[in-house]
């Protein structure tokens, strides 16, 4: 193996991309096959995988009976910009799964998912403005880069653009709100609802669970007020249960927004929801005036949907919920123990299908708290995980259910050492 690989490639990225990577994950690594819960870079270095593509592969890379069906779609065609039954399939499934899917409309991304929720919401109450949450993560529409991560603190609720690029205007149409802040949601949106359209959560937001009672105040007070409630479920859709974030905390929206699991490592994503909202869609139900446009070339392509089908299938076997939650338990309890055992501060925070360490000794609800941890310290941790074969995100864990248990022996082993080694350093 020539140990000089993946300096060439990252070389070669430089004079083409821009920063040298895709946009995405750390461009220094450069993954050259991944197989079950492990991936390969380019110099033949070995990791369990807790990054999966970013969310997509939660029954492992390479699963054989998803090859197997994407090989047999592949014969038949790959793409036909017309509508395919593969496609009209995984909508069923979809909408027998997730409580608020009457219709769903496919797209490829699902920041485009968010994007068109966005737009229907204002189609359906002809009204501008939005209400998001800090630290919330929506895509890269000009609306859903307003305070996502922003570097300084703001009063509620202005917004903070996080790009370069967005007109002033549209930081006038969106309001920003504090996770889980149940006294000042109501409060917002008794103030401005005759000029709401709609409130875009993720009702798990990135890490953090949402406090009792935060969910159902916002379906509250949006139908008292004919706001459109729209939970963005790229990332808990058929992660957190089959029915998604809605069917675990039991909390029903008007709208949802899918993607990563139902395109099962193929770029697809979808709006979901009931069939009032999903009608501007439809320029015979609509009229003009509400028609909102929507058109994408790869939009339910059936190779995509042939292999979201079969994840899907895999996922709703008997005992796969079960054991998916069994192997992140597993490594949020090393993490907890390891961590006390040497006496650094931390929160373990999220779901153990999806979660992550906070360096701090205080409680994280929403974004201001999490970002009371200490950046130092993640760095360190993560970079010490990655040397013993542990590839992760900066802040979280995926877990998949092809996890083994000489996997998960090895994440725990990983784990002890990197605590261990952070008090060292």
């Amino acid at each position: 193996m020539n140990e000089k690989t993946q300096q060439l490639w990252t070389d070669r990225a430089a004079q083409v991309l821009p920063a040298g990577g895709f946009g995405n994950f750390d461009p220094g690594i450069v993954i050259r096959e991944g197989k079950g819960a492990r991936v390969w870079d380019e110099d033949g270095n070995e990791y369990v995988d807790f990054l999966i593509g970013s969310g997509p592969m939660i029954l492992g890379h390479g699963h054989p009976e998803v090859i197997e069906a994407v090989e047999e779609q592949l014969i038949k065609g790959m793409t036909f910009f017309a509508s395919n039954a593969r496609g009209i399939e995984l909508a069923e499934e979809i909408s027998s799964a997730v409580a608020c899917a009457d219709q769903i409309r496919y797209v490829s991304t699902g920041g485009e998912a968010d994007m068109y929720a966005i737009r229907l919401a204002r189609a359906h109450t002809k009204r501008d403005k939005i209400i998001k949450f800090e630290g919330g993560f929506h895509g890269m529409s000009a609306e859903s880069l307003m305070s996502l991560a922003p570097n300084r603190s703001q009063n509620f609720p202005l917004a903070i653009p996080d790009s370069a690029g967005i007109p002033n205007s549209v930081r006038d149409d969106v309001l920003i709100a504090p996770f889980n802040d149940i006294a000042f949601i109501q409060s917002l949106i008794n103030e401005h609802h005759d000029d709401i359209a709609g409130v875009i959560v993720e009702p798990f937001q990135r890490l953090i669970p949402p406090v009792s009672g935060f969910l159902e105040t916002l379906r509250e007070e949006t139908e008292k007020h004919g706001i459109v409630l729209i939970f963005d479920e790229v990332v808990t859709g058929f992660r957190l249960s089959y029915g998604g974030a809605q069917e675990h905390y039991g909390v029903v929206p008007d709208l949802c927004t899918l993607g990563k699991i139902i395109g099962g490592g193929f770029p697809l994503a979808a709006v979901a929801g009931k069939a009032e909202f999903m009608a501007h869609f439809d320029r015979r139900k609509s009229g003009e005036d509400g028609f909102t446009y929507q058109i994408g070339t790869l939009s339910g392509n059936p190779v995509a949907a042939v292999a979201g089908l079969k994840t899907l299938e895999i996922l709703k076997r008997h005992g796969n919920y079960e054991r998916l939650r069994k192997n992140g338990e597993t490594v949020m309890r090393a993490l907890r123990d390891c961590l006390s055992g040497v006496g650094i501060d931390h929160q373990i925070v999220g779901d153990p299908v999806l979660f992550d360490v906070v360096f701090t000794n205080t409680s994280v609800t929403n974004y201001r708290e999490f970002m009371h941890g200490d950046p130092n310290l993640s760095s360190r941790f993560n970079q010490l995980l990655r040397e013993k074969g542990i590839l992760k995100p900066d802040s979280k864990f995926y877990v998949s259910l092809a996890l083994d248990d000489n996997d998960l022996a090895q994440t725990v082993d990983a784990i002890a050492h990197a605590a261990a080694h952070m008090i060292d350093d």
